[in-house]
């Protein structure tokens, strides 16, 4: 049997820039930053005292308070997303096979928010004093699992967890679930709520945080030579991808095909890439290659341009090896840049935004990039939102572990 083709007909969100795919699109041309001071807890002593986070966040808009109490908010973000894309995609269940309808997202940590408060209550009150709601509230599945249950989704369901690279290899799976036939739509993506005591301290401590406390906004810079480390971001990014024959038959608009993808690991270390970029190389090269595309083909990468010293640089060198000359003429662009870091999510709304940029033939800006880095030497879209013609655009995904993912979208054509 061919490969079936898979297609993308459904965007939604939950960021620093809005809680929905739409709002979050706007804050990304607008070059517009999420970023600002921490509120949710006193972080006065930290080091970094400042994160990308969805600002007044209430759940009251979208769950009962009940209901709201047994989901951690990665879990919230994600099924907030996920209506945001079902919507978006105007999915008529009813006349969808949910027996072929899966639910594949990654998130890098999961339920932390619910951990370090039930450790508080544990250590404060008792054993008896710890919720009941718990263990179903951190599993790092959880997400997954609701949004099936919310739905009556009943193919596969799970979660991946390769820190950075988490919602790239869920929207990998997910792909190749289509593409070989087990599923006809599958919601895919990821979420993360790390921002709390403990990951903010211990982030600080590995001294991968910008310490920028007095302008937070131009904290996160990829590729520029000021950077100082990554902002924390909290969110969630939900894909739908649609079998193509599938999508035509209901009328589906399509803002991209999904071509293919390379996963590769560094084999280096457990935090720093390997200098040589040849594990973010090879990705890049085996996503073309399984795509079918030359490197002239591409016109966009959405880096994963974390503004830390490391991995700018040795993700610039990625390009380069991987392009060749071809390098120069890509527009490339953080998106972190503004939404900041969203860990095992970011893969997620990264991929969206290539995928939106394809259709509406638009990149975002690289925030904060003033004056580049010694080796950072590519286009990275600087100032304003820039008109481009996209035929083939990459987004890149590298994680803690050296778990590498990059992923392949292009036009739709007949």
């Amino acid at each position: 049997m061919n490969p079936r083709r898979v297609l993308v007909t459904g965007l939604g969100a939950a960021t620093a820039l809005g809680v929905s795919f739409e709002e979050t699109w706007k804050g990304l041309l607008a070059a517009r930053s999420g970023v600002g001071p921490i509120t949710t807890f006193d972080a006065t002593q930290h080091t970094t005292r400042f994160a990308a986070v969805i600002r007044d966040y209430k759940p009251d808009p979208w769950f009962k308070p009940m209901e709201a109490k047994k989901l951690d908010l990665y879990t919230q973000f994600a099924l907030i997303a996920a209506d945001d894309c079902l919507r978006d995609a105007r999915v008529d269940l009813s006349a969808c096979d949910l027996l072929r309808f899966g639910t594949i997202l990654g998130t890098g940590i999961g339920g932390i928010q619910a951990i370090e408060s039930e450790h508080d209550e544990l250590h404060e009150r008792g054993p008896r004093r710890v919720s009941p709601h718990f263990i179903p509230k951190m599993m790092p599945n959880a997400m997954a699992g609701q949004i099936s249950i919310k739905y009556g989704l009943q193919g596969s369901n799970y979660v991946t967890s390769s820190a950075c690279a988490s919602a790239a290899h869920a929207l990998l799976a997910a792909y190749r679930a289509v593409q070989v036939g087990e599923l006809d739509l599958c919601i895919s993506g990821g979420s993360e709520s790390a921002v709390t005591p403990l990951a903010v301290a211990a982030f600080g401590n590995m001294k991968a945080l910008s310490t920028r406390n007095d302008d937070p906004t131009h904290a996160s810079r990829p590729f520029d030579k000021d950077r100082d480390g990554f902002v924390m971001g909290e969110g969630a990014g939900i894909l739908l991808l649609e079998e193509r024959e599938h999508a035509l038959r209901r009328g589906a608009r399509v803002y991209a095909e999904f071509l293919g993808y390379g996963s590769t690991a560094d084999a280096f270390h457990i935090t720093q890439p390997k200098e040589d970029g040849f594990g973010p190389r090879r990705a890049m090269e085996l996503a073309l290659s399984t795509s079918g595309l030359k490197p002239e083909d591409v016109d966009y990468v959405n880096a994963h341009g974390t503004s830390t010293y490391y991995n700018d640089l040795v993700e610039t060198l990625a390009i380069r090896q991987a392009f060749g000359a071809h390098a120069s003429r890509l527009a490339v662009s953080s998106t972190k840049s503004m939404l900041g870091h969203l860990l095992g999510g970011s893969g997620a709304i990264e991929a969206a935004v290539t995928c939106r940029s394809i259709s509406e033939q638009l990149v975002h800006p690289t925030l904060n990039l003033e004056t580049p880095g010694e080796g950072c030497d590519l286009d990275y879209v600087p100032g304003a939102a820039r008109a481009l013609t996209v035929r083939a655009a990459l987004s890149n995904s590298l994680g803690f572990g050296g778990h590498n993912v990059c992923l392949a979208f292009g036009r739709h054509v007949a």
